[in-house]
């Protein structure tokens, strides 16, 4: 289907009011890197064209699951946790077999990326990157490590609270998604300028909920987070939150 077709989607406004903006003042290091002209809209025939973005063909068995993807001689140290949930378009209705990708910081708070010189240690058993496909009812699952704080010079002793990465493409590139997911009850939320760069009525959608029914008895907790690509309650995108 291509953007001429008669039968392509008419898609909703995004609701800007729910996003951070993409200059965050406290968020010192995306004032030298945010844009100061206003944003070029897409013509409706590309960001309504359906298009493919990425090779399903590819995925492998363990891609989901990022406590064996990397193992080289045992498990990674840290928490083992399961994160799922739905990915939803504007109306509520599910995005069949689209591609998930996940990154993360290990149970330390370091990632496996040459920039990142935290003083923390690496897992030779942890990449902290995951992808798969969600199902016919729009459910994704990871099974992974709970990625630990860690500092980011951002100001004096500031921390960045735990947070997994999310990246989506739905169906169109009018969804394009890129996300952060918090945990419940983390202290470092309230001081985190990424966090509060969010308006506030919206910031709840970024965190993930405990899930005793997403729980694997006596192997890794459950948390639940659910993704709306667009519309009134899209999750709000990663515009400021580029660390």
């Amino acid at each position: 289907m291509d953007g001429s077709s008669p039968h392509r989607p008419v898609l909703t406004p995004r609701d800007w009011r729910a996003h951070p903006p993409y200059r965050h003042p406290e968020y010192k290091s995306s004032v030298l890197r945010s844009p100061t002209l206003p944003l070029i809209p897409l013509r409706d025939a590309l960001k309504n064209t359906q298009a493919p973005v990425y090779g399903a063909q590819s995925l492998g068995p363990l891609d989901h699951d990022l406590t064996r993807n990397a193992a080289r001689n045992g498990s990674p140290l840290g928490e083992r946790i399961l994160v799922t949930g739905r990915v939803l378009d504007e109306y509520g209705k599910p995005v069949r077999n689209t591609l998930v990708e996940i990154w993360q910081a290990n149970a330390a708070g370091r990632y496996v990326h040459k920039g990142d010189q935290h003083d923390a240690p690496l897992d030779p058993n942890f990449l902290g990157a995951g992808r798969c496909l969600t199902d016919n009812e729009g459910r994704y699952r990871f099974l992974t490590i709970k990625p630990g704080a860690y500092p980011w010079g951002n100001h004096n002793n500031a921390w960045r609270p735990g947070h997994i990465h999310f990246s989506l493409f739905g169906d169109y590139f009018g969804s394009r998604l890129v996300t952060q997911m918090y945990f419940p009850g983390d202290p470092l939320l309230a001081l985190d300028p990424i966090f509060q760069g969010t308006p506030a009525h919206c910031r709840d959608l970024l965190v993930s909920h405990f899930s005793p029914e997403a729980t694997q008895e006596g192997h890794a907790l459950g948390y639940a987070f659910d993704i709306v690509l667009r519309g009134a309650l899209q999750t709000p995108t990663e515009q400021a939150c580029r660390r």
